[in-house]
């Protein structure tokens, strides 16, 4: 049985990172994008939080979501 995937990346804001000097994930964006998968019959295979430079003082988070389904 072969299988498809599927990632997407989700990043925290990064006006809340320069003024505020972090922010938080947006968590609604995460449901709606796992809701819209889900719904596609997509499951998450895995999730890995990374933390990615900002121009030189400031550094965000996003997460990377792989999706699986049979293809």
């Amino acid at each position: 049985m072969k299988k498809e995937y599927k990632i997407e990346i989700i990043k925290e804001g990064a006006l809340g990172t320069i003024f505020l000097g972090s922010s938080k994930l947006p968590l609604k964006k995460m449901e709606e994008v796992m809701n819209k998968h889900g719904e596609e019959g997509w499951d998450i295979s895995f999730q890995l939080i990374e933390k990615h430079r900002m121009l030189f003082f400031w550094s965000r988070e996003a997460v990377i979501i792989t999706f699986s389904r049979n293809k």
